[in-house]
């Protein structure tokens, strides 16, 4: 008879570890970051979300750079340009191996729930004439970006584009054209049998079947999150529906999965063997959490609103779209990590021109003790950005709790005249 191996037991604090762990967010980087370490962790995340605010970095460049430090932002384009990765609607318009790309072109039939797909549709349904010319376009006189196109009007459609836009992205969204390459972040597509087909084999008939591919997101996406509830695993892709336990028995039946738990949930988590040597460290209190670092609105620790909040008692809403008079801490504010807790968020600009880092207000969680030590890693965290978006003067205005603004003030100065 097979003996069952207990469970290991993990605190919360320890589970934390694990996952950033995962997402590489553990310790801070050891060396300068290398063109390879890019593209590494974008596939250790497997998804890199695109957002286009550049109020400080766009959220791509800030995503990686809490993880590498300070890199060239001309290197992810690099990587999109050299096919190393591809654009792709995944849990929103994300970034991904360009090894993953089978996956997700047979992923299409469990995405169609997806608000981008379903705009896509309609556009094709209703505009497919228009959009075969303009595939014919591209098929005889190469690729094109949306400028390319004059505007006849304003208004209406995805975010008031101009038809051109609209019959592009759903061109885009449905695999008929890739972005082959950005300029000056702007994308500029081409044909699918151009982009994937130069770099991957059977592009356009390869198969794999429904089971394999839900299975191999399911996968990817705990051991993205390095540890996690069944509840937030779809989230990850966007694949639907919700998993529950009753769902992951068979996987951790056949060794796929690690099952543990976690004090103080009332649900077990799962662990992907390939962490099993990281879980065994966290266990016993030898995975420790020492990086400081700001957050992008969109990294992947934050993007799951529930899950933030299990994991570090940290609620997060991004109000950019919010109207102004309705926010609560500011219009693009990043979470601010510090050694395994999300302590506060600061709401900032990136004053090119000037030269100067704006934190027009930080808040601290009102659990969040601020000590000498505290103090000097959210003013290394703010600092190294700050550099990094070739702002080094950062200007310190509001801070939540009030005493704490003189000595963050003070610690900034002594790292600015170092």
């Amino acid at each position: 008879m097979k003996t069952a191996v207990a469970a290991p037991v993990l605190t919360l604090a320890q589970a934390r570890a694990l996952h950033l762990s995962a997402q590489g967010l553990l310790a801070r980087p050891r060396r300068r970051a290398r063109k390879p370490d890019l593209l590494a962790a974008i596939a250790r995340m497997q998804l890199l979300q695109i957002d286009t605010i550049h109020i400080v970095a766009r959220s791509p460049y800030l995503v990686l750079y809490s993880r590498l430090g300070a890199y060239p932002q001309t290197w992810l384009e690099e990587l999109l340009a050299q096919r190393e990765i591809f654009e792709v609607w995944a849990h929103e318009a994300c970034f991904a191996p360009m090894s993953d790309y089978l996956l997700h072109r047979n992923a299409m039939p469990q995405r169609a729930h997806h608000w981008a797909i379903r705009n896509a549709q309609a556009h094709r349904s209703s505009s497919g004439a228009k959009i075969e010319r303009l595939l014919e376009h591209i098929r005889g006189l190469g690729p094109v970006k949306s400028s390319d196109f004059e505007r006849e009007q304003a208004g209406g459609g995805w975010w008031g584009w101009k038809d051109e836009k609209r019959w592009l992205e759903a061109a885009f969204a449905l695999g008929e054209l890739m972005v082959a390459r950005r300029e000056n972040f702007h994308r500029v597509y081409d044909l699918t049998e151009r982009v994937a087909g130069s770099v991957v084999p059977d592009w356009n008939t390869a198969r794999l079947d429904i089971a394999t591919v839900r299975r191999e997101t399911l996968l990817k996406s705990v051991r993205a999150l390095g540890l996690t509830q069944a509840r937030w695993i779809a989230d990850y892709y966007r694949t639907k529906p919700r998993l529950r336990d009753a769902d992951l028995d068979p996987l951790v039946e056949q060794g796929a999965l690690l099952r543990v738990a976690v004090k103080g949930w009332d649900a077990p988590a799962y662990v992907h063997p390939d962490h099993a040597a990281a879980l065994a460290l966290a266990a016993t209190g030898r995975l420790r959490a020492s990086h400081a670092t700001l957050l992008s609105p969109f990294d992947p620790v934050v993007w799951d609103r529930e899950r933030a909040s299990e994991f570090f008692g940290f609620d997060y809403t991004l109000e950019c779209y919010t109207p102004e008079p309705k926010r609560r801490y500011g219009y693009f504010v990043l979470p601010i990590l510090a050694r395994g807790r999300l302590v506060g968020r600061l709401d900032a600009k990136a004053h090119r021109r000037e030269g100067v880092f704006e934190v027009k207000a930080l808040f601290l969680e009102e659990d969040v003790v601020a000590d000498e030590a505290l103090i000097a890693d959210i003013a290394r965290a703010i600092d190294d950005c700050a550099r990094w978006h070739a702002t080094p003067k950062v200007d310190l205005q509001r801070c939540r709790p009030a005493t704490l603004r003189t000595p963050l003030r003070a610690a900034l100065r002594a790292l600015q005249s170092a």
